[in-house]
């Protein structure tokens, strides 16, 4: 089993920022995919960012297109966290955000509200 916590969701400003962390425990592989995900009210859930741990690419990510250039990921593998840095933030932004670990099993977080406000 791994456990999610994250942690830095808020209320913004539009064109402001926030960071948000996810922290995993319990049984971690050594080779992993963690990524954030959000949804908006009556909205699907939809792939925001995602980064590995381990391996022959560690440390690589990808961010939809949509989101370059606000939106960075990145990890502290030593910390087993993974973080989303949400830069020049618009209303649309305004989803509850939610941490997902894959090692061939998927565990999800419970989700940050993020709101920003126009």
């Amino acid at each position: 089993q791994v456990h999610l916590v994250e942690s830095g969701g808020g209320l913004v400003q539009a064109g402001g920022s926030l960071r948000l962390s996810c922290a995993a425990s319990g049984m971690i592989s050594s080779i992993n995919v963690m990524g954030w995900y959000r949804q908006a009210p009556g909205e699907e859930r939809e792939m925001v960012a995602g980064i590995v741990s381990g391996g022959i690419t560690d440390h690589a990510d990808s961010v939809q297109d949509r989101f370059k250039g606000r939106f960075t990921i990145s990890r502290d593998n030593a910390k087993n966290t993974v973080f989303l840095q949400m830069n020049s933030l618009k209303p649309e932004d305004t989803a509850v955000y939610y941490c997902k670990y894959s090692d061939g099993t998927d565990y999800w977080g419970q989700g940050t509200q993020v709101t920003v406000s126009s």
